[in-house]
């Protein structure tokens, strides 16, 4: 027996009450609106849920193409079946355009239509599925996004890390977001003071002390005046130390001392001075088998890795890509258009590897929103190295013949 919701908007009573016969008798709950304004406002109520949109394209107050650009707004995850006369074609093929799922001409038979609903209903599952997981889930942290098991237990570290002051250590592929959960826990944290970030990989070797700990005006040639340094900037906040695997071996000792002592000594003081600061580190290597090679302190290790966040990498956690593309849609085009993905498309990106995570995705979806000829992204617009992997083409080939949806192409990939 199926448990979705159909919300029908159609001002004809007669074909109202039809399909509202046929429907049911199919075992889905129905929801009717006399017209398109009664619609707008049972998608706009917060109490009332929907699984499918069924609306006639021509009606009084509201049309089916403002319905349909309101519940795309309101309801992005709720595939929308248009119903038309054979007058208005044309219409319904502009809504199917602009992210109606499919068009029906009057009239038709229950035969057409039930299986037109049953195949919207299952490719659009796993967006649905996410949307009703945001508003049950505990709060995600700010700038995160994730609805896969793996991201809701890092979420649930997260918040626990957040109530503490003990360092943490990131591990991840490059373009997981190291920097974003390193945010997170600073913003979800009661610490007042700022959060400072520092990309060890980019500071000259010779140059990392002062930029550390500061310096005095005579410290060294060219030092013409005192500096502070970042530990000082980051007083009473948080201090990230981006690709910390970078860190010069002479420095480590240095930056283990401070941590260990809890002060801070500028280049050519006598003094030490404490501070406050909360120390989160980030790398992409293996600092394990770094260590085994000599390139890292084992003691500085063990200082930093107080509490250990691991990001998968988004290969592993492809029920993430709909909402990471959902965002980057609404990043990219700053929220002023609407686009949508087609289940092609989706295919696609679902298949790839993404050896650039996070990253990588979102640069695709620039791409793509820049050479769009309408507001439905297709696999055509995608980088052509995401369209040719073997794993990519193989399942484009099924999604275009058989409409795989987001959980079957999961246990084909994986």
């Amino acid at each position: 027996m199926n448990t979705q919701r159909i919300l029908i908007a159609e001002d004809d009573a007669d074909l109202r009450d039809l399909l509202q016969d046929d429907l049911e008798d199919a075992g889905y709950e129905t929801k009717l609106a006399t017209d398109g304004r009664a619609a707008h406002r049972l998608l706009e109520d917060a109490n009332e849920w929907f699984d499918l949109l069924l609306t006639d394209v021509r009606m009084p107050g509201l049309t089916g193409k403002e319905l349909l650009s309101a519940a795309r707004e309101m309801r992005s995850e709720i595939p929308v079946i248009v119903i038309t006369a054979f007058g208005s074609v044309e219409d319904a093929v502009g809504m199917v355009k602009a992210g109606a799922y499919e068009y029906l001409t009057k009239p038709f038979e229950s035969s057409q239509l039930l299986p037109l609903i049953e195949r919207a209903l299952a490719e659009t599952a796993a967006q649905r599925e996410q949307v009703r997981m945001r508003r049950v889930l505990p709060q995600t942290p700010p700038r995160l996004i994730g609805a896969s098991p793996t991201m809701q237990e890092l979420f649930k570290l997260i918040a626990r890390a957040a109530r503490g002051t003990s360092n943490v250590l990131i591990t991840g592929e490059s373009g997981t977001g190291k920097e974003l959960v390193a945010r997170s826990i600073h913003e979800m944290s009661d610490r007042k003071g700022a959060f400072v970030p520092v990309n060890c990989a980019a500071i000259p070797a010779d140059l990392i002390e002062s930029e550390l700990f500061g310096h005095t005006g005579q410290a060294f040639t060219g030092a013409k005046q005192a500096r502070a340094g970042l530990f000082e900037s980051a007083e009473g906040g948080t201090l990230f130390l981006d690709e910390i695997g970078e860190l010069p071996l002479p420095m480590q000792p240095k930056l283990l001392r401070v941590l260990q002592e809890g002060k801070v000594r500028r280049v050519g003081a006598d003094a030490e001075k404490e501070f406050d600061v909360r120390v989160i580190a980030a790398t992409n290597r293996d600092l394990e088998k770094e260590m085994r090679e000599s390139r890292f302190r084992e003691d500085l290790y063990w200082r930093l890795n107080v509490i250990h966040l691991h990001i998968a990498p988004l290969r592993e956690r492809p029920f993430d890509i709909p909402l990471l593309v959902e965002h980057f849609l609404r990043k990219v085009t700053r929220g002023q258009q609407q686009f949508a993905v087609t289940p092609e498309t989706l295919a696609v990106l679902t298949a790839y590897s993404w050896p650039g995570n996070a990253r990588e995705l979102e640069n695709a979806i620039e791409r793509a929103v820049a050479l769009a000829d309408g507001t439905m992204l297709l696999p055509s617009d995608l980088p052509e190295r995401i369209r040719s992997s073997g794993q990519t083409a193989h399942l484009l080939a099924q999604a275009r013949g058989q409409r795989l949806t987001l959980r079957e192409l999961e246990r084909e990939t994986f």
